[in-house]
């Protein structure tokens, strides 16, 4: 995909459940993305949300994977595997959040050469590292 835009997990949840939590420009840039085909989630998205769901964390009205199922189409979204070079460049230093699954969500849009959409503050000072919020 020539200008992916790579969505992290709560942007998903805003778009489904809350769209007005989203930000101006990180609405428009996920619909822009989302009409061209060009949107896309790592796969340890969808694992964050179904553990969400199973700790009671967040409420789904359906069972989980339909509802996993249904944002994906919805959302047109393409979900990308955690690759070798991922899983390496995760851990690279200049990675200051604690998080695994938020390592390898930022290291799947710098991999892909994608912009991040995201409101974790930890991870807009990433270097090379594009984000919207």
């Amino acid at each position: 995909m020539p200008n992916m835009v790579v969505c992290d997990t709560h942007v998903l949840l805003f778009w489904a459940a809350a769209p007005a939590r989203l930000t101006k420009p990180a609405g428009r840039l996920v619909e822009k993305a989302r009409s061209k085909g060009e949107l896309a989630c790592p796969d340890i998205v969808l694992w964050e949300i179904a553990m969400l769901e199973a700790k009671g964390r967040i409420d789904i009205p359906v069972p989980i994977t339909d509802y996993l199922h249904d944002i994906t189409l919805a959302l047109r979204l393409t979900i990308l595997p955690i690759s070798p070079e991922i899983a390496a460049l995760s851990q690279h230093t200049s990675f200051r959040h604690g998080d695994p699954a938020d390592r390898l969500i930022a290291a799947t849009a710098l991999h892909h050469r994608a912009t991040l959409v995201s409101g974790d503050e930890k991870l807009h000072g990433i270097p090379d590292l594009k984000v919207v919020w």
